[in-house]
Order: structure tokens, then C-alpha cells, then sequence
């Protein structure tokens, strides 16, 4: 690997599985996890731009294709890297940022040369403090080590992968790594089984955004936090609490309803409210069976917090949620699916 200065990071981590139903006309994100849910009346969606929808027989051709001209030696070293994984309970984001760092490094293959004294899947460097060259040649030790310093890079799992695998490599080249991003989901499909891995699912972190989107609309909204509560109030200095979301996911290109109950009925799709992911929106009403009377709207950032614009003579702030509150409707709202 070529040392250089080390790129900055953009995007979100990718994997996982958002599955949503088509019923009736309305989409309604019905999961948000590592396993499949099966495929009947399932369509997937992914929060990933780079590599799209995701549908394993049909969508991320590029990576299909890419994954098709891998021979049988580097096929095992993939499936090394997603075992070794597997038996470190590591997330698939993880076995996706080894498997694009290995394929861009050395094509997925174990070498026994490279620039200068790099060596190896990774072109790990021994004068670099990587291990002895016998160590970062062995595949086994290589992925393992990988992996140690990738776990000690800050805020990993909310990168782009090929930004992650660049925090670990430091090469002269990191848009390199994002080359192999489609191809990395696909392996991850197909010799991982884990169902959707363009999506965004819990295993990426705790607090993982719900999509990029969210994450800009997120960021938009704690930038107003300590700002007044305005009926009506859209911005700059005032909000109401649905005029506050409309900006925010203005910010991401994602258009909502400008009032509350419009919002809740139109804003994006529908998922449980406990299942809700940071970047959903969350609603109360007056009689949560009637979604005319949906009088407040709310981001939840995880953790049971939500951040809002409660009503006047208050200002932007971060609650509390109390999900047993008879005001608080069954259904949380994810803009942009």
C-alpha cells in the first residue's frame, strides 16, 4: 500500500436489510435487520446512492459482474474474510470495507510482493509495524489484523466503507476503494446470505441513520437546537415543529408536506414507531385511530431521544420519548423510501 494523505470521509455505512410491503398503494418498511423476512411481496430498499436498489437477482449489476470474474482463490479469500468475521461477531459492514480494501490492494489474493516491502491481501508493511512478513502473507493473521485497526477507527461504522478502508490503508489513492463497492454488497449477498446489503440496518451501529438523507436532515436540525418556537416559523431563526423537518430534508433533496398530519399521511413510509431508526419522523394525535388529528411531529435520533420544536415559548431541544403515551401514533414515517 502507497502511504499518503488521508482522504476525507463522506456517505454512511451500508449494510443490513430495510424490506418494505406494497399494499394497497401505501409502502410500509415492515424490517430492519440482518436476516431475511422471506421475498414474498418484499421489495428491497436501499439507502446507498452509490450502489442502488438492491435486489440480489436483478439490481447492482456492476457488482454481479465484477464478482463473476473472480477465480476460485480469491472467492476463498472473501469467504475467509466474511468467517472471520462471522466468528467475531463482526457486522457485515465490516467483512464489506476488508473485502473492498483486499480486492484494490491485491485483487483478493495473499501476494508475497508489492510496492516497496508491502506484502500480502492487504499489502500490509512490516516496517510499518503490521507483523513479520511471514504473518501479514498468512490470510488468517492478515484478516484478523485488519480488522484490529479497523475496530480502533473513530466513527467507523457510520462511513462509507471504501472511507473506512481507507482510514486503515492510508493510501495515496482513496477514491480507489470505492471501485469495488457494488462488487463487495454482492459477495456479501451471496456467499454471506445476508439479505440486502445495500440497506441500512441496525448492525452498522446503534444509532445508525435510517438512510444518508436522514443523516443530513439530522445534522440540519441539531444545528437549530437553542432556536425559538415560532407557529408557523419556517426558518431561519424560528420553527414550528413541522417547518423545522420540511428544511431539514430539504437539505437531503427530499420534498415533505409542510404541516404535521400531511406529514404523517404523505411524508414517506410507514414502519412501527418502536422500530423507528434516526432520521424517522414520529408523531402524536389527539386520537391516534384518526390521523387528522396528528398534532405534532418529531425526529428520533435513537436512544429514546427525539429532537423538536414543542409549542410557544419554547425552543429546539432533545426529549425524552415515553413510548407508552396514549397521544403517540402506532406509525413512524422514514422520508425519501
Amino acid at each position: 500500500m502507497r502511504k499518503g494523505v488521508v482522504a476525507g470521509v463522506v456517505g454512511v455505512g451500508v449494510i443490513g436489510l430495510l424490506t418494505v410491503v406494497l399494499t394497497n398503494g401505501v409502502t410500509t418498511v415492515v424490517g430492519n435487520n440482518s436476516t431475511a423476512l422471506g421475498t414474498i411481496g418484499l421489495v428491497s430498499a436501499s439507502c446507498n446512492a452509490a450502489i442502488g436498489p438492491w435486489d440480489a437477482g436483478n439490481s447492482a449489476d456492476k457488482g454481479k459482474t465484477d464478482a463473476s470474474n473472480l477465480n476460485e482463490e480469491q472467492r476463498g479469500v472473501v469467504a475467509k474474510i466474511i468467517s472471520i468475521g462471522q466468528e467475531r461477531k463482526l457486522s457485515p459492514l465490516a467483512w464489506q470495507v476488508a473485502i473492498q480494501a483486499g480486492m484494490t490492494e491485491s485483487g483478493l489474493r495473499p501476494l508475497n510482493y508489492g510496492d516497496a516491502d508491502s506484502l500480502g491481501i492487504f499489502q500490509m508493511r512490516p516496517s510499518m509495524g503490521w507483523g513479520s512478513q511471514a504473518q501479514v502473507i498468512d490470510p488468517v493473521y492478515a484478516i484478523n489484523k485488519f480488522y484490529d485497526v479497523l475496530l480502533a477507527v473513530p466513527d467507523w461504522e457510520s462511513k462509507r466503507p471504501g472511507d473506512s478502508a481507507q482510514a486503515v490503508e492510508r493510501s495515496a489513492f482513496p477514491d480507489r476503494y470505492h471501485n469495488w463497492e457494488a462488487m463487495a454488497a454482492f459477495l456479501i449477498s451471496d456467499l454471506g446470505q445476508v439479505a440486502d446489503p445495500a440497506g441500512c440496518g441496525q448492525s452498522n451501529g446503534e444509532f445508525l441513520a435510517a438512510s444518508s438523507a436522514a443523516a443530513k436532515a439530522i445534522a440540519f436540525t441539531k444545528e437549530q437546537l437553542g432556536e425559538p418556537y415560532l407557529w408557523g416559523g419556517n426558518g431561519p431563526d424560528a420553527w414550528d415543529c413541522s417547518g423545522i423537518l420540511v428544511k431539514a430534508f430539504a437539505t437531503a433533496d427530499i420534498q415533505i408536506p409542510r404541516v404535521a398530519n400531511d406529514q404523517y399521511m404523505h411524508g414517506g413510509a410507514f414502519l412501527p414507531v418502536r422500530d423507528a431508526q434516526p432520521g424517522d419522523l414520529i408523531f402524536w394525535a389527539t386520537n391516534p385511530a384518526d390521523p387528522v388529528t396528528v398534532h405534532h411531529v418529531a425526529m428520533y435520533l435513537g436512544g429514546d431521544e427525539y429532537i423538536h420544536a414543542p409549542q410557544t415559548g419554547d425552543v429546539v431541544k432533545i426529549s425524552k420519548i415515553n413510548w407508552d403515551y396514549y397521544e403517540l401514533m402506532p406509525l413512524a414515517v422514514r422520508p425519501g423510501v
